[in-house]
């Protein structure tokens, strides 16, 4: 039976510390993603918000192009796309849509459609496309969705979304983990 994935992009297809080297270069730190225990990536680089803000809209393209694939992504979702639709909902602006259809070609991964909706409110969008499971590595959007829409979220485990998590929301520590659980699910 054929189920719509709903899947972020940033951070679970790609590598969670795939951000982390420009951060490094751009504000000439040496963090690693274990630094990282909160989603506000400011709060790693201890910069003003503004200043953060404009070096993070100026970065953006180029990091998005640049940003390698969580390892397994590419083979799992290559599985994924046979049977299944896959839409990704992504927090990416929309202006960024060119740069992001890029990355998927030069990836070679094949997409039913991509949301970028601007924002991390990622409900609306999971309600809209209806999708029956969600994957997503930013914890409150993991849980919203899960309790709004009624399906399970898997959560990619990274240092910063080590809050807890409801029973419908199911950690899972790379793409092999969330292949395993799919499977079992779809029974």
């Amino acid at each position: 039976m054929t189920k719509r994935f709903g899947i972020d992009i940033d951070g679970t297809v790609t590598c969670p510390s795939a951000l982390v080297p420009f951060i490094n270069k751009g504000f000439g730190l040496n963090l690693t993603i274990a630094d990282i225990k909160d989603y506000d990536l400011n709060k790693a680089v201890k910069v003003s918000e503004e200043k953060f803000s404009k070096w993070f809209i100026e970065n953006e393209p180029i990091m998005y192009e640049e940003s390698p694939l969580a390892e397994g992504a590419d083979k799992i979702l290559k599985q994924w796309q046979i049977d299944h639709e896959l839409f990704f909902i992504s927090a990416r602006g929309s202006h960024l849509l060119e740069n992001t259809k890029k990355w998927f070609s030069k990836q070679g991964l094949s997409y039913n459609h991509i949301e970028l909706i601007g924002s991390h409110d990622k409900v609306s969008s999971a309600k809209h496309y209806q999708v029956d499971i969600f994957l997503e590595d930013k914890h409150d959007n993991a849980v919203m969705i899960h309790e709004e829409c009624d399906i399970p979220v898997l959560l990619f485990n990274t240092p910063y979304n080590q809050d807890p998590i409801p029973k419908g929301v199911i950690r899972v520590n790379n793409w092999f983990e969330a292949n395993h659980w799919v499977k079992n699910w779809l029974g």
